[in-house]
């Protein structure tokens, strides 16, 4: 079954932190959605996948990296309007 969250977090991170973290493992996945960055350290994330993909995704979200540690994680589910392709986009 597939399903959609909206995910937001903060987080002090570097540049490059949504291609080498976020959009690796969502890819490796297969889940389709964005990552963006809004100001300097929170980050907003739609993903559309299958349920265990995606509660897979969280827990690696959770436990975040040695260097990078998210807090402040909210999850929102939502029906999917747009069409992401089949892709994990990062928006600059």
């Amino acid at each position: 079954m597939k399903q959609c969250l909206r995910i937001s977090f903060i987080a002090t991170m570097p540049k490059d932190f949504l291609e080498t973290f976020i959009q690796k493992y969502a890819r490796k996945l297969h889940l389709e959605g964005t990552a963006q960055l809004v100001g300097d350290d929170t980050v907003h994330i739609a993903a559309c996948g299958p349920k265990g993909a995606l509660e897979e995704f969280l827990d690696m979200l959770h436990k975040g990296t040695k260097t990078v540690k998210p807090h402040d994680i909210s999850l929102e589910p939502f029906l999917k309007t747009k069409d992401y392709r089949g892709v994990f986009r990062i928006i600059e």
